[in-house]
């Protein structure tokens, strides 16, 4: 018996030790926390710090918060309207002695939300606060950010390296051959390209005019707005022969982008951080390099979105569309009407604004959004879209519920056509000796047959499929722009228009951001856009992720500035693009892969965003490199 005494003893003790650990683990990520999280009474005199870090997009994907405590390359975003938020607030908020733009890690984003932002610098500029930025190395996009800035600090070994927009693309036509798949291809307009890399293993005439058609305003608009920020950057002399120029200098590119008046100071972070400390004070107990800083978060928080007046519903259509329910990032059907229609009937709206920034994907998706969007207006509500960087393909198929349409004029819209793709896999069988066999008692038994193939009668029925919804698509798109369906027809076939341009040819009514769209909904609803405010219909994230997620971050906000991980020069940058581009691979392939229902999307939109993989094709490189020790 004194045995068993002793042994339950122990086992008690064991019991209350992990008790107590368990509850000082709580106790301390509890108060790590709230120390963490965003504190607007944390706010001093300093330099507001935004750090660009990832992507800027419209609404961040949701991401796996335990992942970043495994080691990995986490794939970061930065939400827009937060940083525009910020920089808006930042021109009249005391506490701001100026601004910093960390650039090291930044990403890019599409030429709609570059624009928006650099716009927001140059009024911090304006307003009389120093604005300085930083990189190793300078890209298009973070360099039409800086170019705004008061002054552009680079890395003596770094640079800058101006691509413009455009580049390769995959095509896994022969891949496919040599693998014995058969991709079966259903689609209407000869500029849908979204199916070429699965049919060709080149682009056609058509999408190669297509592409141009955007892609050279677009370089043209960056040109003219670094131009009006940055008269006496000689950047045209770069842009034109860029190896001839830096030869001259002996291969120094940093010592070239001061020559031609592209930066203002070269500099490692430790020069930087003490130029900076000159304007927002030394930060006290830090190592020389440091600064007064007030972070990005903080701040945001400590300016919040106005709640005053009169409601009016901002609902969110971000990313790619698909069928069922998705995460913050992408526009499940089921999700976004949901949360539509529950706003609908809990907010006591007085208007919606459909903020739509997507390159589409399923059209029953994106007929399901539509609908949920009509209920807005058999509701009574005006209904205004807004598009953000991009409004393509399903993304214009779920604009056409508005009264009116704003854009950006770098607003990527149009693609509008559809398409639908099913591999077979009789080809790979026979490979490897597997015969197919069987009976049928109708022409459709067994069809789509992805083993044995499909037959003419699935294909005319499928193709026919195709071309009633590429109909209906054209029927929507007359009806809400007042064009007859021939017209619509020329402007269609799948082709991608830049802002400007569907302006000029009607599928856009008025240029304009967010903020616009809402003070045209307020009118529209007969009040003053002065004495409303927006409500934005999207789920939170959950409490226990922003709990992990501030505990992972709080360690990189709280250290030194001169301390932080080095930026990526011109090669690290190539191994980035290179890794994005695998993934992109995997993930066009697990799409293929995984069929779906008709899909009305646009190709080329992506080439001109950042120059990462979605962090869902990312996530799933990662696991399979990890597997092969890459």
């Amino acid at each position: 018996m004194k045995l068993v005494r002793g042994a339950w003893k122990i086992l008690v003790g064991i019991k209350d030790f992990l008790v107590l650990v368990f509850m000082l683990l709580f106790f301390t990520m509890l108060f790590v926390a709230l120390s963490a999280k965003p504190n607007p009474a944390a706010i001093r005199d300093g330099a507001l710090l935004v750090s660009l870090d990832g992507a800027l997009v419209e609404q961040p994907e949701e991401v796996d918060p335990f992942s970043r405590f495994t080691g990995g390359d986490v794939a970061k975003q930065q939400r827009l309207r937060d940083v525009v938020r910020a920089l808006d607030a930042a021109k009249s908020d005391d506490h701001v002695k100026a601004v910093v733009l960390d650039l090291d890690r930044f990403t890019g984003g599409y030429p709609a939300a570059i624009s928006q932002v650099a716009e927001a610098v140059g009024k911090v500029r304006a307003s009389g606060k120093p604005v300085l930025a930083y990189a190793t190395a300078y890209t298009d996009d973070s360099y039409a950010l800086a170019a705004n800035a008061s002054e552009i600090w680079v890395n003596p070994l770094g640079g800058t390296m101006f691509a413009g927009p455009g580049g390769t693309r995959l095509f896994y036509k022969g891949l496919l051959d040599k693998l014995g798949v058969n991709a079966h291809i259903y689609r209407v307009g000869k500029f849908k390209s979204a199916v070429e890399p699965y049919m060709r293993n080149d682009m056609s005439p058509e999408a190669k005019e297509a592409e141009l058609a955007i892609y050279q305003p677009i370089l043209q608009q960056w040109q003219a707005e670094i131009a009006k920020a940055r008269p006496k950057a000689r950047i045209a002399d770069y842009l034109a022969k860029p190896a001839e120029v830096v030869a001259a200098a002996k291969g120094d590119i940093a010592k070239t982008n001061l020559d031609l008046g592209i930066v203002d100071k070269l500099g490692d972070r430790m020069a930087f951080g003490k130029r900076v400390a000159e304007i927002a004070g030394v930060a006290s107990g830090k190592p020389l390099g440091n600064f007064n800083r007030i972070k990005l978060a903080d701040f945001v928080a400590a300016h919040p979105l106005p709640t005053g007046g009169d409601a009016i519903g901002v609902i969110t259509v971000a990313g790619e569309i698909v069928d069922g329910k998705a995460g913050p990032g992408h526009a499940g059907g089921d999700t976004i009407s949901a949360q539509l229609l529950k706003g609908l009937a809990t907010k006591n709206l007085k208007a919606l604004v459909v903020r739509v920034d997507s390159p589409g994907g399923s059209a029953l998706a994106s007929e399901q959004i539509r609908q949920a969007i009509l209920q807005a207006k058999a509701q009574g509500l005006p209904v205004v879209v807004s598009m953000g960087s991009l409004a393509a393909s399903g993304g214009y198929w779920v604009s056409t519920a508005g009264d009116t349409i704003f854009a950006e004029p770098n607003t990527i819209t149009g693609s509008i056509g559809i398409f639908g793709v099913i591999p077979t896999f009789e080809k790979t069988l026979a490979k490897i000796g597997v015969g197919v066999d069987g009976v049928k008692t109708t022409p459709l038994s067994g069809q789509p047959d992805i083993l044995g193939g499909t037959n003419a009668e699935t294909d005319t029925l499928l193709q026919s499929a195709i071309d009633a919804g590429y109909a209906r698509f054209i029927g929507l798109v007359a009806g809400a722009r007042k064009m007859t369906p021939e017209k619509v027809n020329e402007i269609a076939q799948g082709r991608v228009w830049i802002g400007g341009t569907a302006h000029q040819i009607g599928l856009v009514d008025r240029f304009g951001g967010v903020d616009d769209a809402i003070a045209e909904a307020a009118r529209r609803a007969k009040l003053d856009p002065a004495k409303v405010h927006a409500v934005y219909l999207e789920k939170e994230q959950s409490g226990w992720a922003r709990l992990i997620e501030s505990f992972a971050d709080d360690s990189k906000d709280e250290g030194d500035w001169a301390d932080q991980p080095a930026g990526a020069d011109m090669f690290a940058r190539v191994a980035i693009e290179q890794r994005a581009l695998f993934a992109q691979a995997l993930g066009d392939a697990k799409r293929l892969a995984k069929g779906g229902s008709v899909q009305a999307r646009c190709l080329e939109c992506g080439a001109l965003g950042p120059a990462t993989a979605s962090v869902e094709d990312r996530t799933l490189f990662e696991a399979i490199a990890a597997r092969l020790g890459l």
